[in-house]
């Protein structure tokens, strides 16, 4: 990975972190973000989220849709990005396997 790419990343990454922990209504569900990807030589951001519990998931995953343009509006205001790529939300599937193999681990 670039270095600028690199960069992008971790500054997707911690502004997304901020925004979701400040708009996310804490009454069902915990959101976290654990991840970003950038694709596309940096036109596009995947952001990777878990949520606990688990049964809140879809619920959780489109709230966070639903905000993507107060969050790229977040981005535009609280960065020097100039061209801000197009943001995805997706849940984090290898860190729910890596929970899981910690489960079994335990278990064993």
């Amino acid at each position: 990975m670039a270095q600028k790419e690199h960069k992008l990343r971790e500054v997707v990454r911690q502004l997304a972190a901020l925004f979701f922990s400040r708009e996310t209504p804490r009454r069902r569900s915990l959101l976290t973000v654990t991840d970003a990807e950038i694709l596309s030589r940096g036109r596009r951001a995947v952001i990777l989220i878990t949520v606990m519990p688990e049964a809140e998931e879809k619920a959780a995953l489109d709230f966070a849709r639903r905000r993507l343009a107060d969050f790229r509006a977040f981005v535009h205001e609280h960065s020097r990005i100039v061209r801000l790529p197009f943001f995805e939300i997706r849940i984090d599937k290898g860190e729910k396997n890596r929970q899981r193999i910690d489960e079994i681990g335990k278990n064993m």
